[in-house]
């Protein structure tokens, strides 16, 4: 047993699903699905575009009580319902509570920070701007983001990310990296979607590929790196083959 870790495993509950060909059960994730083990403090989960990180990702927060577009348990805010009734087919084995959970979901993360902005202004919730690192529409996407790691998450904590990385500059990534570790160092996991090859190759971290049924990947294996490398070493061939071939 881990005991830095809280989430030991999630399963589909296949036995319930009687229409495979609706939404959420079509897509290629959730097919792939029997179960995921958590062994590493921080987990990646990488697939392209539509294999379903997101709709896993949310499925698991809602799981664990967590608001669908961003925050903690204690936030029940919705710009609009459109989240997935997959976190109803989902199981889940635990090692023991978090101190805190949160879920930090970048595409409806300008929502989260209006509804702190509402909290604080219309209900009186002032203490929220100290916990969260001042008025978070009051800085950049990405500078308000790493406010909320920085301030909001605390150690033995359990994080769900929702690709961290899209608001963020290669610098800014490696903060985060920094944050992260730090966090794990003091007994905190984090479960996180993304297509960043800086955050991946975080030295205690463990890869899942999502198109590849969850199996475990090394590094330079992932599609993620041999795209980027490919690109990088070979720019112009590379722009030769898509614009021209």
């Amino acid at each position: 047993m881990n005991r830095n870790l809280f989430i030991k495993r999630i399963y589909l509950e296949k036995e319930k699903i009687k229409e495979w060909d609706t939404y959420p059960f079509s897509i290629e994730a959730v097919k792939n699905l029997d179960s995921i083990s958590f062994h590493a403090p921080v987990t990646f989960l990488i697939g392209e575009n539509g294999v379903g990180k997101s709709t896993l990702i949310e499925a698991l927060a809602v799981l664990l009580e967590l608001n669908a577009e961003g925050g903690s348990q204690n936030f029940r805010f919705s710009t609009q319902n459109t989240t997935s009734n997959l976190s109803d087919y989902l199981g889940m084995e635990t090692y023991n509570r978090p101190k805190t959970k949160f879920f930090l979901r970048m595409e409806s993360f300008y929502n989260f920070s209006t509804e702190v902005e509402r909290l604080v202004k219309e209900d009186g919730f002032s203490e929220l701007r100290e916990v969260y690192g001042g008025n978070l529409h009051a800085c950049s996407h990405g500078e308000s983001s790493l406010k909320i790691v920085q301030n909001r998450f605390v150690d033995h904590g359990l994080y769900i990310l929702d690709e961290p990385e899209a608001a963020l500059s290669i610098q800014s990534q490696m903060k985060l990296l920094c944050l992260i570790d730090d966090l794990v160092k003091k007994g905190s996991q984090f479960i996180i979607a993304t297509h960043s090859p800086i955050l991946i190759r975080y030295r205690n971290g463990e890869i899942l590929d999502l198109e590849n049924h969850f199996e475990k990947v090394e590094y330079k294996n992932t599609a993620i790196y041999q795209m980027y490398k490919m690109y990088l070493d070979i720019p112009e061939k590379m722009q030769q083959k898509l614009f021209d071939e």
